[in-house]
C-alpha cells in the first residue's frame, strides 16, 4: 500500500505574476504592507507569517523553489521589508488520535473523535479525506471505520468521516503505547510546549513557533495554520497536536518540511475552527 504523501509538494507553481513582473507588482517600499504583499505570493514551496522570535514577517522557501522564482521572491521580500528564510526539504501536506486510518490506498492519522449529538465522527486532514469515500481502521481494510461526510481542502485542511463500524472511539490520543484522555479543545500560543501523534513516527514533541501561518502547497493555499518545530513524515497527516500535561487538543497536522531523522517544521489546522465549522464537540 502506498503512503499518502503528506500530499507531495512537488513545487512547480509560479508566482501569480511572472518573475520579471514581481518587482513592478509590489508597492513602494516605504508604503508596502508586508501582509498584503505576501498574500499575493503563490509560489508552491513557500510559507509566510509573523515570526515571534524576531517580531518580523517572514517568507520561507523550501528546496524546490527554482532559482528564477527565488530571485523574484527575494525582490518581493526586500520591497516588503520581510525576512526571507530557507528551510531544507520539501513542504508537503503530511485512530484514538494518532492511529492509522486507511482508504483508497492512502494512509493517514486520526486527529480527534468528535460528535454532533449522538452521531460520532473522525476529524482528520482534508487532503486525506479527498482520497476515499470509505475508511478503515486497518491496513488490510477489513475493519470499517466509516464514510467520508465532509472535506474542506484547500483554503482549509480538514475533513470528517462518520463512524459506521463498531470500533470503539474514545476521546483520547494514542501515545505509542498507551492512551491520553483528551479533555477539550484549546488555542495555541507562541512558545507553548506541545506534542503530536502519528502512525508513522509516533509521538514527537516541541514548541509552537508561529500562528496564523499561510502555506502554499502545490495543490493549493492553506490559511491560518499553527507552526511548530516538530518533525513529521508521510502517514502522520491528520494526527493531533496536543498539550500532554492537560489533555488539550490544539490542531491536526496539515503538512511540513524535513523528516524525523534530520528534523523539520510542521503546520496544523486549528481544531477550534473545525469544531465551529461543523457544529461539533469533543465526546
Amino acid at each position: 500500500m502506498r503512503r499518502f504523501p503528506l500530499i507531495a509538494l512537488v513545487l512547480t507553481a509560479l508566482l501569480l505574476v511572472a518573475p520579471g513582473a514581481a518587482q513592478a507588482a509590489v508597492p513602494d517600499r516605504a508604503s508596502a504592507d508586508p501582509a498584503a504583499v505576501l498574500a499575493g505570493v503563490r509560489t508552491a514551496g513557500t510559507a509566510w507569517g509573523l515570526d515571534p522570535a524576531t517580531g518580523r514577517m517572514t517568507l520561507t522557501v523550501d528546496d524546490t523553489v527554482a532559482p528564477a522564482e527565488l530571485t523574484a521572491l527575494r525582490a518581493v521580500a526586500d520591497r516588503a521589508r520581510v525576512l526571507l528564510r530557507h528551510e531544507p526539504g520539501t513542504l508537503r501536506p503530511l485512530i484514538a488520535g494518532g492511529q492509522g486510518i486507511y482508504g483508497g490506498g492512502a494512509r493517514c492519522s486520526l486527529g480527534a473523535n468528535v460528535r454532533s449529538g449522538s452521531t460520532y465522527y473522525v476529524v482528520t486532514a482534508g487532503h486525506c479525506t479527498i482520497a476515499a469515500a470509505t475508511w478503515y481502521a486497518d491496513s488490510a481494510q477489513s475493519t470499517v471505520l466509516g464514510t467520508r461526510t465532509a472535506t474542506s481542502y484547500p483554503t482549509n485542511d480538514y475533513g470528517l468521516i462518520r463512524y459506521t463500524g463498531r470500533i470503539a472511539h474514545p476521546s483520547a490520543v494514542y501515545t505509542y503505547p498507551g492512551l491520553l484522555t483528551i479533555n477539550g479543545p484549546g488555542n495555541a500560543y507562541i512558545g507553548q510546549a506541545v506534542c503530536r501523534s502519528g502512525t508513522t513516527t509516533g509521538v514527537r514533541c516541541g514548541t509552537v513557533t508561529g500562528l496564523n501561518q499561510t502555506v502554499n502547497y502545490s495543490t493549493g493555499v492553506i490559511y491560518g495554520l499553527i507552526r511548530t518545530n516538530i518533525c513529521a513524515e508521510p502517514g502522520d497527516s491528520g494526527g493531533p497536536l496536543y498539550v500532554a500535561s492537560t489533555g488539550t487538543i490544539l490542531g491536526i497536522l496539515s503538512g511540513g518540511t524535513g523528516n524525523c531523522t534530520a528534523g523539520g517544521t510542521t503546520y496544523y489546522q486549528p481544531i477550534a475552527e473545525v469544531l465551529a465549522a461543523y457544529g461539533l464537540t469533543l465526546p
